[in-house]
């Protein structure tokens, strides 16, 4: 695993990749100078999740779409871009569920808490609803994340009835998305080059 992680990027997909890893850990010092420890911390967070599509050799496609979904979701939060903008909450939630779902999905599947749909007799619909279901948990508890959030760190943070239901619904059909996207993104991974021995 960890030379997985620590390899040097093939090609230029990677590299940006890992350029928007690159990105996120200056993030955690600007946040957390510009807007506080909090803000600073949530992107601990991200950098610890942008690295498992590297860690599992995912396509860089996909490596690429969440990196970016996940900074632009974090930085949003901390810009206060959901309060300015109120329909940007919608959008955020459908593309970053989404994907966290399908990524969810994988390391299930690779850890082996999950079948891999490839190997029963409906590869796309088993996909679909697997991504879909978790995507949907993964929804729920985002919502009580933010109610904890709200009731005990920052009381600005936005909760609510038609709040809560549109993100949900937001979320769930990323999710739902992905899902039908799922045959794409679980093809095995590359091996990796064996080491050349020297005589």
């Amino acid at each position: 695993m960890m030379r997985t992680a620590l390899r040097a990027p093939s090609g230029p997909a990677e590299v940006t990749a890992d350029v928007l890893r690159l990105l996120a850990v200056l993030s955690i010092v600007v946040a957390a100078i510009g807007w506080g420890p909090l803000s600073g911390l949530s992107f601990v967070a991200v950098v610890a999740a942008l690295l498992v599509p590297r860690v599992l050799r995912l396509r860089p496609a996909f490596d690429i779409a969440f990196g970016v979904a996940v900074l632009f979701s974090t930085w949003s939060s901390v810009l206060g871009v959901y309060y300015t903008t109120r329909w940007w909450d919608v959008p955020m939630h459908f593309v970053t569920n989404g994907l966290c779902a399908a990524l969810l999905v994988v390391v299930l599947v690779r850890l082996g808490v999950l079948a891999d749909p490839a190997t029963l007799p409906h590869p796309r619909l088993s996909a679909t609803v697997a991504t879909t279901a978790l995507g949907l948990s993964l929804g729920v508890l985002w919502e009580l994340f933010e109610w904890f959030g709200r009731s005990f760190l920052d009381d600005e943070i936005l909760v609510g009835y038609a709040d809560t239901l549109g993100d949900l619904l937001a979320g769930g059909l990323g999710s739902l998305s992905a899902g039908l996207a799922m045959t794409f993104l679980m093809a095995r991974p590359r091996a990796l080059p064996r080491p050349r021995v020297k005589a």
